[in-house]
């Protein structure tokens, strides 16, 4: 069933496209871009707004709410074949599973939205790993060739809307194939497995690269890391800088070789302490900023000027504590909006604790503020 929009695309002179450029190069724009990061699951069943017009996932929601385009590509670029997903075990409350990643974790069984206690890891030694990486990260897998056709539509240069390309991620999905201690400990203990899992990412990255940049435009590179919490980096600065960041060099250059500048990753946490090595990589754009767990948006562009761009960075936490809150918040960013490299929206998916109609009064202010006059 097509979704009918209960809120009408912001007015614009500019294609999506020409406005997420102009936007993220600090040029003149007719209006901001419009998007939001999306909503957790428990939205979809909680907000009436959505339960009523059957809107059921985040790709639904955003046509439900008239949002810009901004869309993106990628190929396989991670373990292949992931393991079977099954269940090993469960209780009244919780089942034992293992995920794709190998990992046997414990999630609730009433569905509720949660980080799982993961138990096990299928990687904890180099002989893991050595057999893990045999199985599973081959290189030359016929399934690792994309569609040139298919990249060549969807890349093709008279598309209205922005398309990014994906670079993955160098340390994050370890992170998650490891668990968050089974990386800590690794690192310390089998330094050169770590390294090895990082340039084994990046060559798979680099093989994507090489087959789908030559077939089109694209308007920036995404990644996703997730290598930070409240306090900072789960590895040390020393580790990241000397083994992660060469590796987004390379990434980096082959981006440069295809003029796309703008280069984001999707890092929630204290990105501060690293800030320095995604620049120093390459990564010139954080998405979608953590505040509580960070900082004001303009503390970062204080610190790196036009050389940093930012997607994000309205603090879910105002979003959920009335209207004078969400109005002190939104007014702090009229700065940034203006002074460009900035796009405002909930700075992680919008949790259900926001009552939904301060969600819609808070996209009523944000195309008061930053909508075309």
């Amino acid at each position: 069933m097509a979704v009918i929009p209960i809120r009408k695309k912001w007015k614009g002179e500019m294609t999506d496209r020409e406005r997420f450029n102009n936007q993220m190069h600090y040029r003149e724009i007719d209006r901001s871009f419009n998007m939001e990061f999306g909503y957790w699951d428990e939205n979809f069943t909680q907000w009436k707004i959505f339960r009523d017009n059957k809107i059921t996932h985040n790709g639904e929601a955003d046509v439900f709410f008239g949002f810009d385009r901004l869309a993106g590509c990628g190929g396989n670029i991670w373990m292949y074949p992931s393991f079977p997903s099954v269940t090993i075990s469960e209780n009244t409350y919780y089942r034992v599973i293992q995920n794709g990643d190998g990992l046997l974790a414990e999630v609730p069984k009433s569905g509720k939205s949660s980080i799982p206690h993961y138990l096990k890891s299928s990687v904890v030694t180099p002989d893991d790993w050595s057999k893990v990486k045999k199985e599973r990260f081959d290189p030359d897998d016929p399934a690792r060739q994309i569609n040139t056709e298919h990249f060549r539509h969807i890349a093709r240069d008279d598309r209205d809307y922005p398309l990014m390309i994906n670079c993955g991620s160098m340390i994050g999905r370890i992170r998650d194939m490891l668990t968050f201690e089974g990386l800590c400990y690794a690192c310390y203990d089998y330094p050169d497995m770590v390294e090895d899992m990082v340039e084994t990412a990046c060559v798979l990255v680099e093989n994507f690269l090489d087959q789908a940049l030559p077939l089109g435009t694209y308007d920036g590179a995404s990644g996703w890391e997730d290598i930070c919490f409240k306090n900072g980096p789960i590895v040390s600065v020393p580790f990241f800088r000397d083994i992660v960041t060469p590796r987004y060099k390379r990434i980096r250059k082959k981006l440069d070789n295809f003029g796309i500048d703008l280069w984001y990753t999707d890092c929630d946490g204290d990105v501060r302490p690293i800030m320095p090595c995604f620049m120093d990589g390459g990564i010139n754009c954080l998405f979608p900023f953590e505040v509580n767990s960070c900082a004001h948006p303009s503390e970062l562009f204080e610190t790196y000027g036009r050389e940093l761009r930012i997607m994000g960075g309205v603090d879910k936490m105002a979003l959920g504590s009335g209207r004078d809150a969400i109005d002190a918040y939104m007014e702090s960013l009229i700065p940034l909006v203006k002074r460009g490299g900035y796009i405002p929206f909930c700075d992680h998916r919008c949790p259900p604790n926001v009552p939904e109609d301060d969600y819609l009064y808070y996209l009523d202010l944000k195309e008061e503020l930053f909508g075309m006059k």
